[in-house]
C-alpha cells in the first residue's frame, strides 16, 4: 500500500505531495508494484492537531477522483478519522477507509456498512495529539488484540463481510518502543489464525529509528526494508509503505524462500 500524505506537516516531509504531483505519485506508485494506494489530507502524527474538515475534504477527494479516472482498476484507500470525508472520497472512488482511530465514530461504522466498503481497522487511544500519554497497557498485546477483534466482530454482526475488514495494532500510536516491539513480534497473531487480514505501518516511523539509531526519516529506509521482512515471514498481508519499488523487490526475491506464517 502506497502512502500518499496530501498534507503539508506528514512526519516524513518527502512523503508531501499536492496536486497533480500527488497523481504522478499515485500512478508511479502502482507502475513500482503497489496494490493500494491510501490517501490522506491529515497528519496524524504524534502530536498533531486536527485540520478543519472542510479543508481535509479538500486536499482528499479531488485526488482521489483523478487517480480514479486514470487508473480504472486502482484500488483506492481513504487514510480519515471522518465520516463525512469518507462518505465523500467513497462517491469520488475510494474503495477503502483507512480510520486511525478504529471506528469509534458511530457515523463512520454506518458509513461503512452502507457502502459495504473495505475497511481497516486501526488501534490508538485518544487522539494524535494525546496518544502518547495513554500508554499504559497491562498487556499491550492481549488489549490491542482484543480491542480490534471486538470492534471487527461487531461489524460482521451487522452485516459486513469478514474479508473486507482489516486490522493495523497501531504501531507508534499511543504505544511505548517496548509496545512496539510485543505488537511486531506477535504479528500473525492478530489474524486468529487467517480470520482477519492484517495491516502493518511501520514505514520509517520511530520504531524503526529507535532500532537503527537514525534520527533522520531520510535514513530509514533500510531498517524499515528489515522490518517488512519480519512481516511477511510472519504472515502479515498488507504493508503501509513510502518506498513502494524498494518494497517490491524485496518481497519479490523473498517470495520463493521465505516460509510464511
Amino acid at each position: 500500500m502506497g502512502i500518499l500524505n496530501v498534507t503539508p506537516d506528514s512526519f516524513h516531509a518527502a512523503s508531501r505531495v499536492t496536486g497533480d504531483a500527488a497523481i504522478e505519485s499515485g500512478l508511479r506508485m502502482l507502475a513500482d508494484g503497489a496494490t493500494w494506494l491510501d490517501i490522506g489530507g491529515e497528519s496524524t502524527r504524534p502530536g498533531a492537531e486536527p485540520v478543519p474538515v472542510d479543508e481535509e475534504m479538500q486536499r482528499v477527494v479531488g485526488i482521489i477522483a483523478a487517480l480514479r479516472k486514470a487508473s480504472s482498476d486502482a484500488m483506492l484507500s481513504v487514510d480519515t478519522r471522518r465520516p463525512v470525508v469518507a462518505e465523500a472520497a467513497l462517491a469520488a472512488g475510494a474503495d477503502l477507509v483507512n480510520d486511525v482511530s478504529g471506528l469509534r465514530d458511530p457515523a463512520m461504522v454506518e458509513v461503512v456498512l452502507a457502502a459495504q466498503c473495505g475497511v481497516c481497522i486501526m488501534h490508538m487511544r485518544g487522539t494524535p495529539s494525546t496518544m502518547q500519554h495513554e500508554t499504559q497497557y497491562d498487556d499491550v498485546v492481549r488489549e490491542v488484540h482484543a480491542a480490534l477483534h471486538a470492534t471487527a466482530s461487531r461489524l460482521v454482526e451487522r452485516g459486513h463481510p469478514s474479508d473486507l475488514i482489516c486490522l493495523d495494532p497501531g504501531i507508534g500510536f499511543g504505544k511505548t518502543h517496548e509496545q512496539n516491539l510485543d505488537l511486531l513480534r506477535s504479528g500473525f497473531e492478530l489474524s486468529q489464525n487467517g480470520r482477519w487480514s492484517v495491516l502493518w505501518g511501520v514505514s520509517r516511523k520511530s520504531v524503526v529509528g529507535h532500532l537503527t539509531g537514525r534520527e533522520d526519516t531520510s535514513e530509514r529506509l533500510p531498517g524499515t526494508l528489515g522490518l517488512a521482512a519480519v512481516a511477511f515471514q510472519q504472515g502479515v498481508d498488507l504493508l503501509r509503505v513510502h518506498d513502494v519499488r524498494e518494497h517490491h523487490d524485496l518481497l519479490s526475491a523473498m517470495q520463493p524462500f521465505a516460509l510464511r506464517g
